[in-house]
């Protein structure tokens, strides 16, 4: 968790930008008087102002050429580091925020399990200046901090775990997906300083890259343990963005269960929510 935060900070203070406006004038007036006559100078000094904000801010282009861009359809496809999501991860046991009996042992700390994910590639198509669309490529991290002390086993036919003798100071059950949101843009005119009102909605689909178990404890100091355990392969849902400027919120849930082959968490899924950076 500190590491995410650590990059999520790092994220929002990239977020912020400057502009410089030629704004701030300073008039001088200099009076000489000399062999009887008087000649008075007077100079105009433009000084740039420096103005912050927060968010994704593009260059300013001069008028003529943004006047000839806004609006016109067209594809585009690029690199980008962009809605970076940071939140908290929830578990939903068929329809309840209460875990069934034979998921108690999943039992975790709800201001400790978090979401993290960000875009690093996208392709998509702009019809005009309110609506676009666009497949985009990332990486989607869900960290369940368990309170309980067991151990998720590795391999097996199903979930499985035991129970420890060793108090964890963290014990952490992971899940790392490649993501693949297609996403509906819409955006509203652009006020005064050139930052719109967003509203993104789409589906999600994720591809598993891999799980993780890590603990820490005295007895057995810091261990990770890497598999599959049983996290869907595939998984597929529906995300929504709202947000103002480069910031906003996000919310993210999955239809399918979090895990496969394993009937006793069947009906359990993921849904997470919190902070998105970087439209």
């Amino acid at each position: 968790m500190k590491r995410l935060l650590l990059t999520a900070i790092m994220a929002a203070v990239a977020s912020i930008g400057f502009a410089q406006d030629t704004t701030t004038t300073t008039t001088t007036t200099t009076t000489t008087v000399k062999n009887g006559d008087t000649t008075v100078v007077t100079t105009t000094e433009k000084k740039p102002r420096t103005i912050f904000r927060f968010g994704y801010r593009q260059t300013k282009v001069d008028s003529a050429r943004k006047a000839a861009r806004a609006g016109k359809p067209g594809f585009n496809f690029g690199i980008t580091f962009s809605r970076v999501d940071l939140g908290l991860a929830t578990l939903i046991d068929n329809g309840s925020f209460t875990l069934s009996p034979q998921n108690q042992f999943l039992r975790y700390r709800s201001w400790k399990s978090s979401n993290f994910g960000f875009d690093l590639v996208q392709f998509g198509y702009r019809f005009d200046n309110h609506f676009k669309m666009y497949l985009s490529g990332g990486f989607d991290w869900t960290h369940i901090r368990l309170r309980e002390n067991v151990t998720i086993q590795k391999g097996g036919s199903s979930l499985t775990y035991i129970n420890d003798d060793v108090e964890f100071s963290k014990n952490r059950f992971s899940s790392t997906y490649l993501r693949i949101p297609l996403s509906f843009e819409f955006r509203s005119n652009e006020d005064k300083d050139g930052d719109r009102f967003r509203f993104i909605a789409g589906p999600d689909i994720g591809l598993l890259m891999g799980g993780r178990v890590k603990q820490i404890s005295d007895e057995r100091g810091k261990q990770k343990i890497d598999d599959d355990y049983h996290f869907a392969k595939m998984r597929y849902g529906a995300f929504a963005r709202v947000g103002y400027g480069g910031a906003g919120i996000f919310a993210k849930y999955y239809f399918n269960d979090m895990f496969e082959n394993s009937p006793a968490q069947a009906g359990l899924k993921n849904f997470s929510f919190g902070f998105t950076f970087g439209f």
